[in-house]
């Protein structure tokens, strides 16, 4: 374990070394007018892998449910109010750190937050009872919630203007390790001992490695980044209270987006078996298969905004998807898997472009904004999943898939949203 980690800092350090010249150049040379080749990819890639590493210890903790639920005999409701206490955890924090980190920056709670994960994994293996379980999830919520503000800001100020991009590869990491804690789980835990989970830890660890190394580059460049705190836009004509009734209209197009999302992540597994009697490993694999084609869309929806505007790519997503979830619950196990893996594409390019959006609304509030998103989207996903746990124990989980075929219809409000694309000559690289 120990030679691992040293090996990731070893090359982490010799990568920073290589890029540090053209780094400080570029962004020593950043104007007003930003360019792609300011891109810092190097960080970037460490964005999108710390939150590979994050996202895959979260998305543990729904793909094990049926060996939690066989262990302690739970309900569906208790399954329910597990995912519940992560997403609140996981939420509420996160616009609180993301408003006081916009004023101090910390580089280093990205580690910080790792390691509040890592001991969450530790508790969840050896947890001997339902209310354990709770304070587990409850700890890698926390974790997830310091993390998310300060990473989504680290994507920003290393995006050289490229923002959409830059939250797309930042997020694709994100949905990559949602898709991968199922397939893990699936070949590490299976139906077999809970306690297999402890072999995460290692991810983990890697990964207060990596954030440690992404922090002291975040640490030496924050001086030119405030420098660049705030940038002109081609919206600033825009009223408070129109600003105030966008930002409103994209928390309901997240409702409709994480509402549905997390009825596949928290039950998709238990729709599988349920209506066709498939062996929880592989439900697990389908469950991959869907969270993988998730990770695949988001990395489309982003560089699509920045190119032909990203109110196009909202209408897409979130509209466009509705039909393929209206068909989902008369489908068999075959088209199930092919509309599973189109809604996962179609529905995930939304959430980068959103986020851009609302920054764009809100320039200078990176942290405030990125956590309130982050932050909701955690809360509402929790909420939902506590939801559609006791209607399922009190109807069928069928009957809850054929509830959520309707939430994508709710992107009907996108027509609603202001229209803020337009010449962008004074964006700045550096408006972290």
């Amino acid at each position: 374990m120990v030679p691992l980690s040293l090996v990731g800092h070893r090359c982490y350090d010799f990568l920073l070394t290589l890029m540090d010249t053209d780094t400080e150049q570029n962004l020593n040379e950043s104007t007003a007018i930003p360019r792609g080749s300011d891109t810092v990819l190097l960080v970037l890639v460490a964005a999108s892998f710390s939150h590979l590493l994050n996202d895959t210890i979260q998305s543990l903790i729904p793909a094990i449910y049926p060996v939690l639920k066989d262990s302690f005999q739970l309900s569906f409701a208790q399954i329910g109010l597990i995912t519940l206490t992560f997403q609140l955890t996981a939420s509420l924090l996160q616009p609180l750190v993301g408003l006081y980190t916009d004023h101090r920056p910390q580089p280093f709670s990205l580690a910080i937050g790792m390691a509040l994960s890592l001991v969450g994994l530790v508790l969840l293996a050896f947890a001997n009872s339902y209310p354990m379980i709770l304070v587990a999830a409850a700890a890698v919520g926390l974790g997830s919630s310091i993390f998310h503000p300060e990473a989504s800001r680290l994507a920003r100020l290393a995006s050289g203007g490229r923002y959409g991009f830059a939250q797309s590869l930042f997020q694709v990491g994100g949905n990559t390790g949602q898709s991968l804690g199922p397939l893990l789980a699936a070949l590490i835990i299976g139906g077999r001992a809970r306690s297999n989970v402890i072999w995460f830890t290692l991810l983990a660890l890697v990964g207060i490695v990596v954030l440690y190394n992404a922090g002291r580059w975040y640490q030496r460049n924050l001086p030119r980044a405030h420098k660049h705190i705030t940038r002109s836009a081609s919206h600033r004509h825009l009223p408070p209270a129109q600003i105030a009734w966008a930002l409103f209209i994209l928390m309901s197009l997240i409702f409709s987006k994480f509402f549905y999302l997390e009825s596949m992540r928290s039950y998709f597994t238990f729709y599988l078996i349920a209506k066709f009697q498939l062996p929880v490993e592989h439900a697990q694999l389908l469950l991959f298969l869907f969270l993988f084609s998730v990770a695949a869309g988001t990395i489309i929806g982003g560089p699509i905004g920045d190119r032909f505007g990203r109110k196009y790519v909202i209408w897409i997503s979130i509209l466009g998807v509705a039909p393929l979830t209206l068909v989902l619950p008369y489908a068999n196990l075959g088209w199930t898997i092919v509309l599973s893996v189109l809604i996962g594409m179609i529905l995930s390019s939304a959430f980068p472009t959103i986020l851009v959006y609302a920054q764009e609304l809100l320039p200078g509030k990176v942290g405030l904004i990125s956590g309130l998103f982050f932050g909701f989207a955690f809360g509402i996903a929790g909420i939902g999943s506590a939801v559609f746990g006791q209607l399922a124990d009190h109807t069928s989980i069928e009957y809850v898939y054929w509830i959520c075929s309707f939430l994508p219809l709710i992107g009907l409000v996108t027509g609603f949203l202001p229209n803020l694309e337009g010449p962008r000559t004074t964006a700045t690289a550096m408006d972290a």
